[in-house]
């Protein structure tokens, strides 16, 4: 029955201890798409930079309406193109929060299980002690019987 136990806690620690690594994948992924939607901001952000430079460098020469509603008309896109990589990265820290909550728990849960394991073998170990202390007193006793009656 004990051998029994043991492997069901294995079993169950292995199961949760996948369920971990599922977590952290996860959460590996969250946190990346995190970081590629920062990245996508600056790429915007610089790049809409670098064309009111351009449309500030062009203004200093001259600038027919046409081509000043061209540049305002693409600037806008880039502020509309920034505030849709916000939204997406809003969205990504609330999926990084989430997926971190959900990693933290099973690691308890693993945490939990590991305890039960380490709680099982100790209990395993004082048993077979006390069974060896057991035989060890019964190998004594046989010996001190047979001195005995040999005198």
């Amino acid at each position: 029955m004990a051998v029994n136990n043991n492997k069901q806690l294995e079993t169950l620690l292995k199961f949760e201890q996948g369920k971990e690594e599922q977590a952290a994948n996860n959460l590996r992924s969250a946190e990346n798409d995190y970081q590629q939607n920062l990245i996508r901001l600056q790429s915007v952000s610089d790049y809409r930079l670098e064309y009111m430079s351009r449309l500030n460098e062009r203004s200093v020469l001259g600038l027919d309406s046409v081509t000043y509603n061209h540049y305002h008309a693409f600037i806008s896109k880039l502020d509309y193109a920034s505030e849709q990589v916000k939204i997406a990265m809003q969205q990504a820290k609330a999926l990084v929060a989430q997926n971190k909550s959900l990693w933290l728990k099973q690691r308890q849960k693993v945490q939990a299980v590991e305890m039960l394991a380490d709680k099982r073998a100790l209990a395993l170990e004082k048993i077979a002690n006390k069974k060896e202390q057991s035989m060890f007193d019964e190998i004594a006793t046989q010996q001190f019987l047979r001195r005995k009656s040999q005198n």
